[in-house]
C-alpha cells in the first residue's frame, strides 16, 4: 500500500560497508564507499525497511551533497557534490548496488580529511550514512509485530557521512533530531494498518452480502 510521507523530515541510515583509502596521479587521495545499498533489510525494532532499486532514480534530488564525518552538519564539508559534475570534489553514482561514492580529500591542507583517510585506511572506518527525505514508502507483513517498510522513492540526499561504527550489521540508528520523521514513519504505518483492516471489513461485508442474497434466491 503506497504512501506519501510528508516532506522535509530528514531521515538517516546506516550501512557497514568497506570504505577504502585510495590514491593516484591523477586524483591524489581519495576515499570509496558506498552510503546507499539497496534491498538490504535493516531492523529498528518496531519496523524493518528496505531500500527499492527504484528509490534512486532522475527525480531524486542531488544537485548540492557535502560529504561529513558523522553526520556532524556544522564543520566544513570534506567534499562536495555540486549537480555531480567532473569539477566537483566529490562524485555520485546510482548502480545495481545502491549509491556509489567517490571523495577527494586535501590531507594536506585539512587535518580532518588527513585522519579520515587515515582511519579509512586502517579498517577503523567500518560503514558509511545519508540523510535524505523519503517521498513515496509502502508496508508489507502488516499483522507482524515488525512491520516492512519499502522505501519506494527518495526525494532528496542532502549529505553522506562517513561513521566510526554503523551501531551492528543490518540494523539502521535513528539520530534523535529525527523525532519527527520516526513518528511519520509510524503514523505511515498506522495508516496502512487502518486502510487494511478497511478493505477486510468492505469484504467481509461483500462476502455476508452474497450469502443473503443467495438465500434470498432459493
Amino acid at each position: 500500500m503506497p504512501n506519501k510521507p510528508v516532506r522535509g523530515e530528514k531521515e538517516t541510515r546506516f550501512f557497514p560497508f568497506e570504505v577504502r583509502a585510495e590514491r593516484d596521479e591523477k586524483r591524489g587521495t581519495f576515499i570509496t564507499g558506498r552510503p546507499i545499498v539497496f534491498n538490504q533489510q535493516t531492523d529498528l525494532g518496531w519496523m524493518r525497511e528496505i531500500i527499492d532499486p527504484e528509490a534512486l532514480d532522475a527525480d531524486t534530488d542531488m544537485k548540492d551533497v557535502r560529504f561529513l564525518v558523522g553526520h556532524n552538519t556544522s564543520m566544513i564539508p570534506l567534499a562536495r557534490s555540486r549537480n555531480n559534475n567532473e569539477n566537483s570534489t566529490m562524485q555520485l553514482t546510482a548502480d545495481a548496488e545502491g549509491l556509489f561514492m567517490r571523495a577527494n580529500l586535501d590531507t594536506e591542507g585539512n587535518a580532518t580529511a588527513r585522519e579520515l583517510y587515515s582511519a579509512a585506511g586502517r579498517g577503523d572506518i567500518s560503514g558509511m550514512s545519508f540523510m535524505f527525505n523519503v517521498d513515496k514508502d509502502s508496508w508489507d507483513e502488516l499483522d507482524s509485530e515488525s512491520p516492512v517498510r519499502h522505501v519506494r522513492h527518495i526525494s532528496k540526499i542532502f549529505e553522506v557521512s562517513a561513521v566510526a561504527f554503523p551501531a551492528y550489521e543490518g540494523t539502521s540508528i535513528e539520530a534523535a533530531s529525527e523525532s519527527a520523521a520516526l513518528e511519520r514513519a509510524r503514523a505511515s504505518l498506522e495508516s496502512a494498518r487502518k486502510a487494511l483492516a478497511e478493505s477486510r471489513e468492505k469484504a467481509q461485508n461483500e462476502e455476508r452480502r452474497q450469502k443473503a442474497l443467495q438465500k434470498l434466491r432459493r
